[in-house]
């Protein structure tokens, strides 16, 4: 079936409008990407399944239920609504060939997707500030970071970046999309959407670049400076030992943080030189959504004493219910 026929309508202007777009898919692999569906569907079980879990470790657990690990909590929600605004569809592209998406469905994809990579990136921010507080100023930490400014700073972050990326699917649904429908990808990526428009694009990439920069750039460039103070502060201790297990507590995060934002910044130059879709740009986008969900509680759990031990309480508790049952 021609979707290309069925997606186009004439407007009375005589002029060929789109009604809706085609995901391709993977450019260059049409033939055999369905067979990609099955590390997606691995990738995104895991995520669900070791995001639940660590909610689960923390809420049961009352010694967890401290700053670092309720950031962590809301990290995971984050995380699993990432996986999920991109996978469900992509699964569908590859078993059932539901390659057609609606320009409301898309600019919506589009919109969800900025929401959750900039919550991330605001949680990391919060999550460095937090161990700021914890080795720079520990006597004082108790009293700055409460339970209520987790949740003004959550709330902050929700509005921030809620409010914040608006203009970025409003700007891509104003083109005029008049004769190519087919985006050579497997999700709505907004400069992926807009290379299909007649008109002039440049406000749209100017628009994301510019929220990127204030958005995240200004995330990163916090964070730096947070584990700037942290590591003077740490090289000012007199114990080796004290040094290592105050680093010790930020490798985890320090690790998370560098695969994120090297990855958001391979993807934005890619986009500043304006490369045709190509598979590598395409693959790195997909699994720069996926991947973090999957790996951020993985690292924490191997790297943190507290949740492996809290992991292996809540496993004993099932085997022992599973038992008795």
């Amino acid at each position: 079936m021609n979707h290309m026929s069925v997606s186009l309508r004439v407007s009375n202007s005589s002029k060929f409008q789109v009604s809706e777009f085609i995901l391709l898919g993977f450019p260059g692999i049409h033939s055999w990407q369905h067979w990609l569906s099955l590390p997606l569907v691995l990738l995104y079980l895991s995520a669900l399944a070791a995001n639940t879990f660590i909610l689960i470790i923390i809420w049961q657990n009352p010694s967890l239920q401290q700053p670092m690990y309720l950031f962590l909590g809301i990290l995971s929600v984050v995380d699993m609504g990432l996986a999920t605004t991109i996978v469900p569809k992509m699964l569908a592209i590859f078993w059932f060939d539901a390659k057609v998406i609606s320009l409301p469905e898309c600019f919506a994809q589009i919109y969800a997707i900025h929401i959750f990579v900039g919550m991330e990136s605001g949680i990391f921010l919060c999550m460095a500030f937090d161990r700021y507080v914890a080795i720079c100023h520990p006597l004082r930490y108790p009293s700055i970071v409460t339970n209520s400014l987790i949740l003004k700073a959550t709330l902050f972050m929700v509005l921030r970046n809620g409010l914040f990326v608006i203009p970025v699917p409003v700007l891509a649904a104003q083109r005029d999309y008049c004769s190519r429908n087919e985006i050579e990808h497997c999700l709505c990526s907004n400069l992926g959407v807009t290379s299909l428009a007649c008109d002039d694009r440049r406000p749209n990439s100017i628009c994301q670049l510019v929220l990127a920069w204030l958005g995240m750039g200004s995330d990163l460039s916090l964070i730096i400076l947070s584990y700037i103070l942290i590591l003077h502060s740490v090289l000012r201790l007199n114990s080796a030992e004290a040094a290592a297990k105050a680093l010790s507590t930020c490798s985890s995060h320090l690790t998370l943080i560098l695969f994120f934002y090297t990855v958001v910044v391979v993807i934005s130059v890619t986009h500043l030189t304006e490369m045709k879709a190509t598979l590598i740009p395409v693959l790195l986008n997909v699994l720069h959504n996926i991947i973090p969900p999957s790996l951020n509680p993985i690292v924490y759990a191997l790297q943190t004493k507290e949740l492996k031990a809290g992991f292996q309480k809540v496993l004993f508790a099932f085997t022992k219910e599973i038992r008795s049952s």
